[in-house]
């Protein structure tokens, strides 16, 4: 049924024309007038049939012409029409030449042209649109038989129902070579022509399947500070690197050694993995080949006119094939590589598991800080500054974080904040610390007014130069009622000049809001930064060895020197503290030299928020 508004389909037309011959009350049409209907009628059929798609024409035209198998279009009976001229290539003929022939005669045996008349009469008799046969031979002008894949397709014709034969035809050793390019490209790096990863794991599994009572070594090495490289010099100078590293490599690990064999691939960017596999093969064979490794790489490659030279650093993993699967030694060797890096760089490490045992445990921690942040798990501890004139009075706390595991117990900073900078979660974590610390400086300045004491952070540097620092620092003051006066945000020299600078900038705009800044410091070349650089520095707190010099009996020098700084932080306007403190006598010490505040075991390493209160109260008094 047509559309509405479509043309009449041909079937429509005739039923229109039909009723008009019937309905001639029984008189008889002259031939003029019936001719005429008749014409009339067949011209409206003609309209009614959709023109022919000429784009689609074209494109198979196209197609036909330029595809890199062979081609035959044959006629309802299998004579072929129309041949292309891959066909015409393959057979050692022309197109011409083909036309003509039946598409069972192209077979060179009498076998095959049975197979060929077979496939033809499942297309057009039994109704398979598509019949494939490997290893037919077809007849070859010039070198008599040809082994190829040969498909039978039926496509339709122009009328309904209609259909015709097609062959394709390809040499079969053709299709080998190409199927042989194509694995060869999925399982080999284009840069450097070593196998990729995937041809690297396979290789590992076949190494764990087959090697019997064999020792299996896998080495992980991965450059040290490619980056450096590809940044400055250009991914082209970087390609070449990473090519001469691939040749260097290969000479060392690939291929039989005395007693084992060898099997290097590119893993990753600048990541290199090796299978060593055999029953003489040991952990120093493993160590040696990699220190052979290393020391090639340091030797520099003149590439246009600059001497290039890379470090690498290394995981080794060496057991007997019958030990866990493939994953897990490719995670051991990762986990080596990561303490390689994490020691130095440019050396190798052995998978040590009972070292593995511990981090596992400590990455596991590092995996949930989310999720104890959010189920209420983290809680605030302080270390209280006590004016050493008066040591009952609170100058400030240093507000911490402490983490109440359900298995582990209570844990100090110092064991979860190392993974919370690896994981990300340092922000989350110093945003929670400043609001907590905020609104408990808030409680107690309602509860106890000027004899509460100010808070003192230590922001993380992430969070430190976090564009919404400033922001973030004011809308909790706003909305604890709090001057920015009782907020001191805590520093080093290290922390402070960040390459970009944008630690001191997100300080100074605090600190032109009223908030105080703390500079921790271990001598006079840290003091001397305040004047030069113009540091918005309100307070100083003496560290380290200068302190911990007076804790014992000092020597006269460590006296001087201490007293000198003090001087000196005097003359600039700073207030003086003083932090390690552990001793009355070292307080003692410590007031008579000027410093006038100090935090340590002398007073109370950590206090929670109720015993902070208690001092409060008892200072009050």
């Amino acid at each position: 049924m047509a559309e509405p508004g479509a043309a009449p389909s041909w079937a429509g037309v005739a039923r229109k024309y039909a009723a008009t011959l019937a309905d001639t009350n029984g008189v008889e049409l002259p031939a003029g007038e019936l001719e005429r209907l008749l014409l009339a009628f067949a011209g409206e059929v003609a309209d009614s049939i959709p023109p022919p798609d000429e784009g689609a024409l074209l494109r198979f035209a196209a197609l036909f012409g330029a595809a890199p198998i062979g081609i035959a279009l044959a006629d309802r009976s299998g004579v072929i029409v129309e041949a292309n001229a891959a066909l015409a290539k393959l057979l050692g003929g022309t197109a011409e030449s083909l036309a003509g022939r039946h598409l069972a005669e192209l077979a060179a045996t009498p076998q095959d042209t049975g197979r060929l008349r077979a496939g033809l009469t499942r297309i057009l008799e039994e109704g398979d649109d598509r019949w494939t046969v490997r290893g037919v031979h077809l007849d070859h002008r010039v070198d008599g038989g040809l082994i190829t894949n040969v498909t039978l397709a039926a496509v339709p014709g122009d009328t309904p129902g209609s259909r015709f034969p097609m062959l394709m035809a390809a040499d079969a050793d053709d299709l080998h070579l190409l199927g042989e390019r194509l694995l060869h490209q999925n399982l080999h790096d284009p840069l450097t022509g070593l196998p990729n990863s995937a041809a690297f794991t396979a290789r590992l599994e076949f190494s764990l399947a087959s090697a019997g009572e064999s020792e299996i070594a896998l080495i992980y090495l991965d450059l040290d500070g490619f980056r450096v490289i590809n940044d400055g010099l250009g991914t082209g100078v970087a390609d070449q690197v990473l090519k001469k590293v691939a040749h260097k490599l290969k000479a060392v690990f690939d291929g039989p050694h005395e007693g084992y064999d060898g099997y290097l691939a590119r893993l990753s960017g600048d990541g290199f993995g090796a299978v060593l596999r055999g029953p003489q093969l040991t952990q120093q064979h493993a160590v040696t080949l990699v220190d052979r490794a290393l020391l090639d790489l340091q030797e520099p490659e003149y590439l246009h006119g600059d001497g290039i030279g890379v470090s690498a650093s290394a995981g080794i993993v060496v057991r007997s094939a019958a030990g866990d699967g493939h994953i897990e030694m490719l995670r051991a060797a990762e986990l080596a590589l990561h303490r390689a890096k994490e020691a130095g760089k440019a050396q190798w490490m052995l998978f040590d598991p009972h070292q593995d045992a511990r981090d596992r445990g400590r990455y596991r921690l590092g995996a949930v800080i989310a999720g104890a942040l959010e189920n209420g798990e983290f809680s605030l501890i302080y270390q209280p500054t006590v004016k050493l004139a008066a040591q009952d009075q609170i100058a400030a706390v240093n507000a911490g974080l402490r983490w109440r595991h359900p298995e582990k117990g209570e844990l100090d900073s110092a064991e979860f904040y190392p993974l919370a900078q690896t994981t990300g979660m340092t922000v989350p974590l110093g945003r929670w610390l400043l609001a907590e610390s905020l609104a408990a400086t808030a409680r107690w300045r309602d509860r106890h007014g000027d004899a509460a004491p100010d808070v003192c952070i230590r922001l993380p540097k992430r969070l430190a130069t976090d564009p919404d620092l400033v922001m973030l620092v004011k809308e909790q003051l706003d909305r604890h009622a709090l001057p920015a006066q009782a907020l001191r945000l805590c520093t080093d020299r290290e922390s402070l000049f960040d390459e970009r600078g944008e630690v001191l900038d997100s300080f100074s705009v605090l600190a032109d809001l009223g908030a105080q800044l703390v500079l921790t410091i271990e001598g006079s070349s840290d003091l001397e930064l305040i004047p030069r650089f113009g540091l918005p520095v309100r307070h100083v707190i003496l560290s380290g060895a200068v302190i911990e010099a007076l804790a014992e009996e000092p020597a006269e020098a460590d006296v001087r020197h201490l007293g000198q700084l003090v001087v000196r932080a005097k003359e600039l306007g700073l207030r003086i503290g003083a932090e390690g403190v552990r001793t009355a006598r070292h307080a003692h010490r410590l007031r008579e030299l000027g410093v006038l505040a100090a935090r340590g075991s002398f007073i109370a390493d950590s206090a929670t928020g109720d015993e902070v209160d208690e001092m409060i109260e008892r200072h009050s008094r």
